[in-house]
């Protein structure tokens, strides 16, 4: 491979926040006429780092330079100017606002003092036929697909022609030949000099388009080689170490079936199958570990058991009988609980009390005749206060005051006091720190000695592989592997998240 000279550097990039360290002495170039991969599990430090060389956050130690000197961006603004531009995963953008307006928020071009929006619309025209894309620029942006949306984020930052473009998973929503059109841009950007930062967790592109990678891991970097002198067990390797070290012991013995699933399915509204004719089981004791990437249908998938999709097909099964309706009461009342990936939005009320969100799905358990037992719900919350080790100073506090794991823990009370048979968790450790993540795996583990079955999905290879008991693989809706989670070797289900349905 020819030497790329070094666009952008760090040198001994540190970046706290209160109570965590989330860059610790990272050294990192961005290559110019180069695609430079990035790669970590969930909270590696990956967004923090592009968000210090966006402009966005500020290092708390170390240096930046761009062409050898070193620079200093106060804000995103500065960072543009400088000609480093970035797509975030998280879309930033208008829906009530054109594709074109889009494009340009914030970069609007005049003439004679007003808006040329007939300009601005002649040059969307354009992107959209670079992207080979049949976009109206005059579209609402709300009116596109997901997909078509990243497509004129991507857009956004060409028009910025920035000389450094950092793309943040810029894959996950994307058809087949959308990827290939990206790839193509991609390829046509590097030939111009551009520094292209790609980050994915879709670890077989990444082989496929990359020239160097750097991977980190809680925070510090564990390798940084060419691409052609690395392979995928070296990736995962220096992604996860020895993931079994920070984890509770597996179980050595489960009990009978608790839930069966076969065959089901769920139709997308665009069309095809979110979740493409899942089957699998869970024991009394056990610990199943779902794994696959953004888009894979693992979140769809719980959904279906616990009843948010009436129109699912397929049988379900718990304890041998017919789950009943797809109803979310009636299947919390049959014994199914969900743990939801945002628990902000979908597991807790923010303003009202840690005793009430603890029994929010439980009320009947305290109410006499028509009235509320408050003596009784205060006991009730107490005991999983202390049940679950939550750091509170009054339950009478509102749930925000606490920390994420603590709030974490809250919402796992309040499942628990349904008196689940199973329990489904959706990415359980996201947003909370290393130490609260551990806690959190304890409480799972001691679940399951008590018998509870128990299925979480997660996007994180380390926690899938270190705390799984049976792991099952899912991608584009259907399950394509499943594993013994003491004995498979990670590059194992890396490769089987990134089949394709015909592969399977």
């Amino acid at each position: 491979m020819s030497a790329h000279s070094v666009g952008l550097s760090i040198r001994g990039g540190v970046k706290d926040y209160p109570g965590t360290r989330a860059l610790k002495g990272v050294d990192f170039d961005v290559r110019m006429g180069a695609v430079n991969v990035l790669v970590g599990e969930n909270g590696a430090g990956k967004s923090t780092l592009m968000k210090v060389i966006a402009g966005v956050e500020p290092l708390t130690e170390g240096e930046i330079r761009m062409n050898g000197k070193p620079v200093m961006f106060q804000d995103k603004a500065d960072a543009e100017a400088a000609g480093v531009g970035i797509v975030f995963q998280e879309l930033n953008l208008f829906p009530d606002l054109s594709v074109t307006e889009n494009i340009f928020v914030g970069h609007e071009r005049t003439r004679f003092g007003r808006i040329d929006h007939a300009g601005q619309r002649r040059i969307a025209a354009e992107l959209m036929d670079r992207l080979e894309q049949k976009i109206d620029p005059d579209a609402p942006l709300g009116t596109l697909r997901i997909g078509q949306q990243q497509i004129v984020e991507i857009a956004k930052a060409l028009n910025e022609q920035a000389r450094i473009l950092i793309l943040d998973e810029p894959t996950s929503a994307l058809s087949d030949t959308e990827v290939e059109v990206l790839f193509r841009l991609i390829g046509d950007l590097r030939r111009q000099g551009v520094g292209i930062v790609y980050i994915s967790h879709r670890l077989e592109e990444l082989l496929r388009i990359g020239d160097y990678i750097t991977v980190l891991r809680d925070g510090e970097i564990t390798g940084a080689r060419p691409m052609d002198e690395v392979d995928l067990p070296w990736i995962v390797e220096a992604m996860i170490g020895d993931a079994s070290k920070d984890f509770p012991p597996r179980a050595t013995t489960t009990g009978a079936e608790v839930f069966r699933a076969e065959d089901v399915t769920l139709p997308r509204e665009a069309g095809g199958l979110a979740v493409d004719h899942v089957s699998l089981e869970v024991r009394a004791g056990e610990i199943l570990g779902i794994y696959g990437l953004m888009g894979a249908g693992r979140s769809e998938f719980l959904e279906c058991i616990l009843g948010l999709h009436p129109h699912a097909g397929g049988r379900m099964l718990l304890d041998g009988a017919p789950i009943g309706p797809a109803d979310v009461s009636a299947r919390i009342a049959r014994g199914v609980a969900l743990i939801p990936e945002d628990r902000k939005r979908d597991g807790l009320v923010q303003i009202m009390a840690i005793r009430e969100n603890i029994t929010l799905s439980s009320l009947e358990r305290f109410t006499r005749l028509i009235h509320l037992d408050l003596r009784a719900e205060a006991a009730g919350a107490r005991d999983f206060v202390h049940r679950l080790g939550i750091k509170i100073a009054s339950p009478e506090h509102p749930v925000s005051s606490l920390s994420g794991g603590n709030q974490q823990k809250v919402v796992i009370s309040k499942a628990l006091m349904t008196a689940p048979r199973i329990l489904l968790m959706d990415e359980p450790s996201r947003g909370i720190d290393i130490g609260a993540k551990a806690e959190v795996f304890r409480t799972m583990r001691a679940l399951a000695e008590d018998g509870l079955a128990i299925i979480f999905v997660t996007s994180d290879l380390e926690e899938v592989t270190g705390l799984a008991d049976r792991i099952a693989v899912m991608a584009q809706g259907r399950i394509t592997g499943t594993f013994d989670g003491a004995n498979t070797r990670p590059a194992e289900i890396v490769a089987a998240a990134q089949s394709k349905k015909d592969a399977a």
